[in-house]
């Protein structure tokens, strides 16, 4: 049998197409002889009839040639054994039609109902053969070929419709229907066992399944993508089938979420688009920005370019970020007089910043480049350390040496009494620039401070919407944890406007500006929120069946379950209703030398505990991190 199966294979795969067109001609010139001799047989059954066995022979040849014309006029030569679906069926049936009429033109040996018969029996040979002879081909092509057993996952339209495809395909064998309807569960679907998804482990290794096709392309993209890691956990290969709407371009492949608009989960209005003043605090100057392919750095840029500095100076040490900033704003500004120019650089090299600031004749500095990210930050607490406190040292310094006019610390709502390194780390940027305020006799230094902000870098929405698309879970670190929120353009027009104050007559230098952001958010709130803008639901004990689930992590190493805009007590006002000022005590000289000095020794000994005591013993409120009790 092998060596016969073995010679059939060389001999179909060597075949050229018009040879294959060839054979299927010369099957139906065969089968329309053989109809009408079966009809013969079966019409004539038991009666004696004396025939003309030249007229036979002769209706049998000339059937078969008008078969072979009929057959290659309907094309039935031309269409392949795994393409023998419906309209196939029916050109077969226009062909044994055609048949049936030149037999009653050709031959008086039946009566007409006998013609009808031999129709009949021509049509069922007809399909027939092409049936057996896919399957024979099948058989043959799969000799030597390894065969992959799949389980369909959804018994539904699509499932069957699948079904049916992979029956002709070489290699993949289908041999059951997963589904999680009860009412399908042990019926048979277009062939094949219908079994529930608690089974598809114990199924796939009795039966050798190694793969399972996703037939599913109503559910929602979070319910595949769970069923996807369940199956991916029990070691089997899964594979999405996708809907008619994705394969014709109606539907996004991937990303199926909304466009999220940060703006929307504030819980509060937005405070006003534009600047209602201090726009003529930057028209015509030369502007220094660091950290400005950051999230807030690059917004800043971009709401300065509307306002005709006479230059823009990029500094950024990441290359990357600091190319796509560039390039966006060189578009931005042209047709305007706006110099671009981009410095890249670390704020820690104190020979580079002097230079950018006397080759630029830079007048206002906003200081924005940090590292931020809380947990990475707590993991290498020494570079973060030395990028945000002696950083901020170097860049100040360097603004007071060179007769820069202003100088904007760019702070955050976790230097207030912070847990963590990130925050310390900015709560001692925060003292340096106080100090540097006592003792500046032409640079004006003051400080913004704000709390997180909506859609930037390591911000929990472009977090939440990753996790959404993947099919969740979406990861919480406690159910009340809160925090202050502002969009990107609210915090750079906060900093452009403290910039513009710091030059008026209510500063005096060291001042904290700060943005009345309404009540703090719950992040399960904004969690939910988002999930429902996507267009899922939340699945929980309440809701089982729901899309995307969330859960509880625990607090991170540093992390406060809630964050405080001020130090102190009380605020005083600035010409911006929503903009208020804090005025907070500083370390002396003596003891600000004394701390950058054990900061720098540290540093130097990349001794992360000496870090951490230096911080101990100079940030008011510091305190080791400790670990905050889920409320569950």
């Amino acid at each position: 049998m092998n060596r016969i199966r073995q010679a059939l294979f060389a001999y179909t795969t060597g075949m050229s197409r018009p040879q294959k067109r060839l054979v299927f001609l010369l099957v139906d010139a065969i089968l329309a002889p053989a109809a009408l001799m079966m009809t013969l047989g079966l019409f004539y059954s038991g009666t004696e009839v004396v025939w003309n066995t030249t007229e036979v022979l002769l209706t049998y040849l000339i059937l078969g040639l008008v078969a072979a014309a009929v057959s290659a006029g309907f094309g039935l030569h031309r269409i392949k054994l795994k393409s023998y679906e419906s309209s196939a069926i029916l050109k077969t049936g226009g062909f044994t039609l055609v048949m049936t009429l030149a037999l009653l033109l050709l031959t008086r040996l039946l009566p007409v109902p006998g013609v009808i018969l031999f129709g009949l029996v021509l049509f069922l040979l007809a399909v027939a053969a092409r049936v057996v002879m896919l399957y024979t081909l099948l058989w043959v092509l799969r000799l030597g070929q390894s065969k992959k057993r799949v389980l369909i996952y959804g018994a539904g339209t699509t499932g069957t419709q699948l079904v049916a495809a992979l029956r002709s395909h070489e290699t993949l064998i289908p041999v059951a229907f997963v589904d999680d309807n009860p009412g399908l569960h042990s019926m048979t679907v277009a062939g094949l066992k219908v079994i529930p998804s608690q089974r598809i482990g114990e199924y796939a290794a009795d039966r050798g399944v190694d793969r399972v096709v996703l037939a599913m392309p109503s559910v929602s993209a979070p319910k595949l993508a769970q069923i996807t890691r369940r199956l991916r956990q029990q070691g089997l290969q899964v594979q999405s089938l996708p809907s008619f709407a994705q394969l014709v371009g109606e539907e996004a492949l991937i990303d199926k979420l909304t466009p999220v608009t940060p703006g929307q989960f504030l819980g509060r209005q937005q405070h006003g688009d534009s600047l209602p003043q201090g726009t003529e605090a930057y028209a015509g100057r030369s502007i220094l920005v660091s950290g400005a392919g950051g999230s807030v750095g690059s917004e800043l840029c971009r709401q300065l370019i509307a306002m005709r500095p006479r230059k823009l100076v990029l500094f950024e040490i990441s290359e990357l970020a600091l190319y796509t900033i560039d390039r966006e704003l060189r578009d931005a500004a042209e047709g305007t007089e706006v110099e671009i120019c981009a410095v890249l650089g670390s704020v820690t090299d104190s020979r580079l910043a002097r230079m950018v600031m006397i080759d630029h004749d830079v007048e206002v500095v906003f200081h924005a480049a940090a590292y931020k990210h809380v947990p990475l930050v707590e993991a290498n607490p020494i570079a973060g350390l030395a990028n945000n406190v002696l950083g901020t040292r170097t860049f100040a310094d360097a603004a007071n040496d060179t007769g820069v006019e202003r100088f904007i610390l760019i702070s955050t709502d976790k230097a207030v009494r912070p847990t963590n390194v990130m925050g310390a780390s900015k709560r001692l940027a925060e003292l340096v620039v106080q100090d540097l305020a006592k003792r500046s006799h032409g640079t004006v230094f003051s400080m913004v401070r704000f709390g997180n902000v909506l859609g930037s870098s390591g911000s929990v929405i472009p977090l939440f919407k990753d996790q959404i698309a993947r099919g969740g879970p979406i990861t919480l670190t406690h159910e009340d944890v809160t925090r202050y929120f502002m969009t990107i353009s609210e915090a750079a027009r906060l900093v452009l406007l403290a910039g513009s104050f710091a030059d008026g007559a209510t500063a005096n230098g060291g001042d904290v500006f700060v943005l009345d952001m309404g009540k703090p958010v719950r992040i399960r709130d904004l969690a939910v929120q988002m999930i429902n803008a996507a267009g899922y639901s939340v699945r929980d004990s309440d809701n089982p069946n729901g899309d995307i689930e969330i859960v509880i992590t625990g607090l991170r190493p540093g992390e406060k379950l809630h964050e405080e805009l001020l130090i102190g007590e009380g605020l005083l006002t600035t010409p911006h209703s929503k903009i208020l000022r804090a005025r907070e005590a500083g370390l002396s000289e003596l003891e600000m030398a004394n701390a950058l000095k054990d900061l720098r020794d540290a540093i130097v000994a990349g001794d992360a505990e000496a870090g951490r005591g230096v911080i101990l013993r100079w940030v008011d409120g510091y305190h080791q991190p400790r670990t905050v009790a889920n409320s569950q």
